[in-house]
């Protein structure tokens, strides 16, 4: 079992940063390759951006290509999102999941590839 807690969200002017932190239960942590999707008001929950397990391969989702930035301290069993140059479409709920049993080097960027995800944190940016 994995739980995973969410932090890091709040209001923000469009261009500017947020990181956002995914903290992790278990002694695993280092074994699960991890992802953030997002959902916003009336739409349907959507990939962001993934990492593999050993923190080697990273994958984006087009629309944050370049603004966002996946990585991982298995350490200290947390996940992180960098969110720079953040638009009004970006304002969503962002979740963090954790994915069992991937091979090395692989990602994972549907939501039916992870077992385990966070309650959510609120990213609001205003225009």
């Amino acid at each position: 079992q994995v739980q995973l807690v969410e932090s890091g969200g709040g209001l923000v002017q469009a261009g500017g940063s947020l990181r956002l932190s995914c903290a992790a239960s278990g002694r695993t942590f280092s074994s699960y390759a991890m992802g953030w999707f997002r959902q916003a008001p009336g739409k349907e929950r959507e990939f962001v951006a993934c990492i593999s397990w050993s923190g080697g391969r990273t994958y984006y989702a087009d629309s944050v290509k370049g603004r966002f930035t996946i990585s991982r301290d298995n350490a200290k069993n947390t996940v992180y999102l960098q969110m720079n140059s953040l638009k009004p479409e970006d304002t969503a709920v962002y979740y963090c999941a954790a994915a069992r049993g991937t091979p090395y080097g692989v990602v994972v960027i549907t939501e039916g590839g992870y077992e385990y995800w966070g309650q959510g944190t609120q990213v609001t940016v205003s225009s």
